[in-house]
C-alpha cells in the first residue's frame, strides 16, 4: 500500500481540484478522503505542497518500435514491402528496453498508445501499454486497441515510386475500401456459417464489433474527409491522428463526431502536407466541440516533451486546463481506456506523477511518478 498526504489532487474529474490523501492498494486507487490513518505497513509520502495528476497519456506514439541510439536494427516501425498488413501486432516489436521508456517515465507520462507507422495503407495493430516494465505482456492495457489506416504521402511515397499501388490518393481510398468490404462480407458468410477461419480477415473482428477503431493517419483536410467517409461508410469507429489542417475544418469535424489526436507539432514542417501544422489546431477544434488529445508522435518529437506540447497548445489558444485534458482523461477517452486511467478517481488504476507546480510550466519537476500503486520513479533517480 501507499499512502500520499497532503497533496493538491489535480483529479480531471466533475470534483476539479481538492487538497486531500490519496491511498493506492493492490495497484489501484483505494480512497481519496481529506485526511486517511496511515495503514499498517503502508508506505507513506508527504506530497505538502505539490501537485498530483493523474498520468500523463500519449495518445499516439511509435515509443520502442522506432527505438532510439539502435538505428535500422531497431526500427521495426514500417513493415513498407507490401500496402496492407492487418496482422501486424505492435506487441510483437515493441521493446521496453528502449531508453524512451526512461525518459516518459521520469517525466509522469505513465501511458501510450503504441503501434506501427503510416507506409502501408492498412498498417496493424495498435497497442495500450504502461511504460514501466520489462516485458510487453505485463505492460499491455488494451491489445488490440486500434488498426493503423493511412492517408496521403506516406503510402504514396513508399509504393508509388516503386511503380506499386498505390501511387495516388484514389488508390489509398480504394486499397482500404476493398480490404473493409472484403472483410465485411467475411463476417456476413461466417453468420451463415459458409466461411473457414481466416488470420487475415480475423484482424478485424475488434473493429466491426465496434471494440477498436481505426486509428488514421491523416494531416490534409481531404485526406480526413476522406477517413470520415470511409469510416462512415462502413459503420466503423475512427480516430483522426495528425489531423494537421484540422483547423480548417472545425465545424465539419465536429459533425462527424469522431476524435482528434492532433500533433506532432513540435516538429519541422518536413513535407508539403504538414506545411500548415500549429499549435493553434488544437485548440480550435476543441472549442469547436470535437474531443481532442495530443501526440508527439515519437520519436518525430520526444515522448518527455509531451508536456511542452501541451503548453504550446494551451498558448495558442486552448488553454491550460482544456490542454492539460488533451493529455489526461481525453486522451484515455480516445484510446477507450477512461475506466482504468485519465483521472484520479477511486477504483481507477493508481497511475500517477507528483509535480511541485503545474506540468505545463518549463520549470515544473516531477519528484515521482507511481504506477499500478508503486513509486517507479522519485527526482534524481529512477
Amino acid at each position: 500500500m501507499l499512502l500520499v498526504q497532503n497533496g493538491i489532487l489535480h483529479t480531471m474529474e466533475a470534483g476539479g481540484d481538492i487538497k486531500a490523501d490519496l491511498l493506492a492498494a493492490d495497484g489501484v486507487i483505494a480512497q481519496i478522503a481529506p485526511h486517511i490513518p496511515p495503514p499498517e505497513g503502508a508506505e507513506v509520502f508527504n506530497a505538502a505542497g505539490l501537485h498530483i495528476y493523474p498520468g500523463i497519456i500519449d495518445a499516439h506514439s511509435h515509443i520502442g518500435i522506432s527505438e532510439e541510439k539502435v538505428g535500422l536494427q531497431g526500427d521495426d516501425c514500417n513493415e513498407g514491402t507490401t500496402p496492407v498488413t492487418p496482422c501486424l501486432r505492435a506487441i510483437d516489436a515493441i521493446n521496453p528496453m528502449d531508453s524512451a521508456f526512461h525518459n516518459a517515465v521520469a517525466a509522469g507520462i505513465t501511458g501510450a498508445m503504441v503501434g506501427p507507422g503510416s507506409a502501408n495503407v492498412v498498417g496493424g495493430q495498435f497497442a495500450f501499454i504502461k511504460t514501466d516494465g520489462r516485458r510487453i505482456d505485463d505492460m499491455v492495457v488494451l491489445a488490440p486497441a486500434a488498426m493503423k489506416v493511412a492517408f496521403g504521402e506516406n503510402p504514396k511515397g513508399n509504393y508509388g515510386p516503386n511503380g506499386n499501388m498505390p501511387a495516388t490518393r484514389m488508390a489509398i481510398a480504394s486499397l482500404l475500401r476493398e480490404e473493409l468490404f472484403c472483410a465485411r462480407q467475411y463476417f456476413e458468410n461466417e453468420k451463415k456459417g459458409g466461411t473457414q477461419p481466416d488470420f487475415h480477415w480475423e484482424s478485424y473482428r475488434p473493429v466491426f464489433e465496434g471494440r477498436i477503431p481505426l486509428k488514421a493517419h491523416v494531416h490534409r483536410a481531404d485526406d480526413i474527409f476522406t477517413a470520415i467517409r470511409i469510416a462512415e461508410e462502413f459503420g466503423l469507429g475512427l480516430t483522426l491522428d495528425h489531423c494537421t489542417e484540422g483547423h480548417l475544418i472545425p465545424a465539419e469535424i465536429a459533425a462527424s463526431g469522431f476524435p482528434a489526436i492532433v500533433g506532432p507539432s513540435l516538429a519541422s514542417r518536413s513535407k508539403i502536407e504538414v506545411e500548415g501544422e500549429d499549435f493553434k489546431t488544437a485548440g480550435i477544434l476543441d472549442k469547436a466541440g470535437v474531443l481532442v488529445a495530443l501526440t508527439t508522435d515519437h520519436p518525430v518529437t520526444r515522448i518527455h516533451q509531451l508536456p511542452l506540447c501541451a503548453a504550446l497548445a494551451a498558448k495558442k489558444g486552448m488553454g491550460e486546463e482544456a490542454a492539460l485534458r488533451a493529455i489526461t482523461i481525453n486522451a484515455a477517452r480516445i484510446c477507450r481506456v477512461a475506466d482504468r486511467l485519465g483521472s484520479l478517481k477511486e477504483g481507477k488504476d493508481a497511475d500517477f506523477a507528483l509535480f511541485d507546480g503545474s506540468p505545463l510550466r518549463l520549470e515544473t519537476r516531477v519528484h515521482a511518478t507511481v504506477m499500478n500503486g508503486q513509486i517507479v520513479y522519485r527526482a534524481g533517480r529512477l
